[in-house]
């Protein structure tokens, strides 16, 4: 959906949501595509502990990321944001609220994320 005001054009912020069982854990994924970009939100609980921004640079292969608010030695929101923006080649801003002991679960979730970005690439 797009908005045109001003002889600009806006396009309408939309969410996605989906949920998924993954190692007896059920974990939230919450979507919302921006205007050249997407937020995503991650967690078993509705609590927005860290978030991370990343988007292509022309400079460099690998996207730039920084951690926006959140406990900087937890990485996790950085490196999926990194990861993110170079498949989709948009802005992304990732908000990781699992615990990052468990690199099973990561990878798990990692996956689940991709699945979705195949199956619904417009919600991203």
């Amino acid at each position: 959906m797009t908005e045109n005001q001003n002889g600009a054009v806006f396009e309408a912020i939309t969410v996605h949501n989906f949920s998924e069982k993954i190692l007896e854990q059920v974990i939230h994924f919450h979507v919302m595509k921006l205007s050249g970009g997407f937020f995503l939100w991650v967690g078993s609980s509705p609590v927005l502990s860290n978030l991370a921004v990343s988007m292509s640079s022309r400079y460099d292969s690998m996207p730039l990321s920084t951690l926006v608010m959140g406990d900087p030695s937890n990485t996790a929101s950085n490196s999926l944001a990194q990861r993110l923006a170079k498949k989709t080649k948009k802005q992304v801003f990732v908000s990781y609220s699992l615990p990052t002991t468990d690199s099973n679960l990561s990878l798990s979730v990692e996956n689940r994320i991709k699945k979705e970005l195949e199956l619904h690439p417009e919600h991203f």
